[in-house]
């Protein structure tokens, strides 16, 4: 009958000494450097206690259908084009007013039932002699728990001004920015074409900081420690292993017993 090892554990060999020996004094020495120079080295890379932390979060995001919009006309100093979703903002305009045609779209790409992107379209009717050489466009969005920036119901004039919208928006602890590192601006329109613009908004996933509580900065210093402590273990594991073997300290060896004849000398006692 041919025999198979089918179970294996370590025979454990015990060192005795007294509690005032250069043994006990060693390990000692060895648990001060097994323990402690990890904590120091884990300190010293300057990342021990995680002071601010951020984690990513699709936003609600939903274009409120709120536009202001501004044209600065041409070559006569001055002249300029409005018009608003707020009907204060457009008693104000007078013959400035010029009604656009304007249309959205929201899209959910990947169907998460968060809106990932706007389409959004404006034909600004122009006469011939009329030509736009900027504009200022504002569009509102909501996002959960945000206060609206622009107060439509106001019957004053300073609350649609642009300079103190921007002004009190940049005073809010929440603000969001609207980045296009590459506009086109096409000329050369005809006569009667109107003045287009044609954008599409993503609206990515935002990165949230935050200041970490205190189990997740024990948390986040204890698996820093202990990725440095499991190297330390080893090491000196086998520095212990080298030294008691080899006598390097004075002990007193026990002859290593299997488990089964331990437990008949105890029964025999």
């Amino acid at each position: 009958m041919v025999l198979y090892e089918l179970f294996a554990h370590p025979v454990e060999r015990g060192y005795r000494a007294g509690l005032g020996s250069k043994a006990a004094l060693f390990l000692l020495l060895a648990a001060a450097l097994t323990y402690l120079p990890p904590l120091l080295l884990a300190f010293r890379t300057h990342g021990f206690w995680l002071k601010r932390s951020s984690y990513e979060e699709q936003p609600t995001v939903r274009f409120q259908h709120q536009v202001l919009f501004v044209a600065l006309l041409g070559p006569a100093p001055g002249g300029f084009l409005a018009w608003s979703t707020f009907p204060t903002f457009n008693r104000l305009q007078g013959a400035s007013l010029r009604v656009p045609l304007v249309s959205t779209r929201e899209e959910d790409k990947n169907q998460d039932g968060k809106m990932d992107l706007l389409h959004f379209k404006m034909e600004l009717p122009l006469q011939a002699s009329e030509q736009v050489l900027g504009v200022q466009l504002i569009l509102t969005f909501s996002y959960q728990l945000h206060v609206p920036v622009i107060n439509g119901t106001s019957p004053f004039a300073r609350d649609f001004d642009l300079t103190n919208i921007a002004a009190a928006y940049q005073e809010r602890n929440v603000t969001t920015i609207l980045s296009d590192p590459n506009p086109i601006w096409l000329v050369g329109r005809a006569a009667d074409a109107p003045f287009v613009i044609n954008a599409i908004i993503r609206y990515p996933v935002e990165v949230i900081s935050y200041q970490p509580g205190f189990w997740e900065m024990i948390k986040f210093a204890w698996i820093q420690y202990i990725s440095i402590l499991l190297v330390f273990l080893w090491v000196f594991e086998r520095i212990k292993i080298f030294v008691f073997q080899n006598q390097v300290v004075t002990t007193v060896p026990v002859a290593p017993t299997s488990p089964v004849a331990s437990y008949k000398e105890h029964l025999s006692e």
